[in-house]
């Protein structure tokens, strides 16, 4: 049985979801609030703390309407055209194709979370003494970075030949 393209999509879409929403789960249950565990070291850190923003807490301060526009309203607008799109859009190359597909993902499992609990769980922290240092994340927000970073690298591997006039 061959599953159709927009299968292949949804499927890809789903699993980033899930893999998010099971591991929020887990640390939700497991994981003190506002804790610290070292999983490497104090390079690699587990935390559980909720965010009421968006990207390193930004807009936790703004008023709860500017919220639901920005960070409900906004983003499901943006990740249904991105759908649309991808549907669409037959000749997008693999590695984009996955790319949007982990983008919507992510992006879904986080508003998700804004919607029923009102902030996003962030659990993850890397910190490789001053070298290299993030905030602290999630699954999600790891699957839009993955998905940019696919997209981006697509878009040299993939670039076709400007033609000449």
């Amino acid at each position: 049985m061959k599953l159709s393209r927009t299968a292949y999509i949804i499927i890809l879409i789903v699993i980033n979801i899930a893999l998010d929403q099971i591991s929020k789960i887990i640390v939700r249950q497991s994981v003190i609030p506002h804790s610290q565990s070292e999983i490497i070291g104090d390079f690699f850190t587990l935390h559980n703390v909720e965010n009421s923003g968006a990207f390193l807490g930004m807009g936790s301060d703004l008023s709860p309407i500017l919220k639901w526009i920005f960070l409900l309203i906004l983003p499901v607008l943006v990740l249904g055209w991105v759908v649309r799109h991808i549907i669409k859009e037959k000749n997008i190359d693999k590695m984009s194709l996955i790319g949007f597909c982990c983008i919507v993902g992510g992006g879904i499992a986080n508003v998700f979370d804004r919607f029923m609990y009102g902030s996003v769980t962030d659990f993850l922290h890397i910190d490789l003494g001053g070298v290299f240092r993030t905030g602290i994340f999630n699954i999600a927000d790891l699957s839009v970075t993955t998905g940019m970073i696919m997209i981006l690298l697509a878009s040299f591997l993939y670039r076709k030949p400007k033609q000449e006039a």
